[in-house]
């Protein structure tokens, strides 16, 4: 059984995650004005999308992959898929640094 203090809390989660969705998506349109930038490849086979999603975004990103080796008495070695193009180009006009991902 449910509590009212579980259905609340799980509420206020989706209202954050919405909220994080619409903040993201008016950030990257935004940039995407000041850059004069109309459209990104975001659909299959390239095709253009004037109107970003979080839901695109995110799946554009859904194959990065970071990890981190550690061995005894050897520094720590990070392995990151390379970004495409078109990740660093989001990347670049949300303002996170590619370091981000290691690189």
């Amino acid at each position: 059984m449910k509590s009212v203090t579980r259905i609340q809390a799980l509420l206020a989660v989706y209202f954050f995650v919405l909220t994080v969705q619409t903040l993201l998506e008016r950030e990257l349109r935004h940039a995407m004005e000041r850059a004069q930038i109309e459209s990104l490849p975001l659909y299959p086979e390239s095709r253009q999308c004037r109107r970003p999603t979080t839901r695109k975004i995110l799946d554009l990103f859904d194959r990065v992959q970071r990890h981190e080796l550690t061995l005894p008495g050897r520094k720590p070695e990070v392995m990151v898929t390379a970004l495409s193009p078109l990740q660093r180009q989001i990347l670049k006009l949300l303002g996170i640094a590619a370091k981000s991902y290691g690189y």
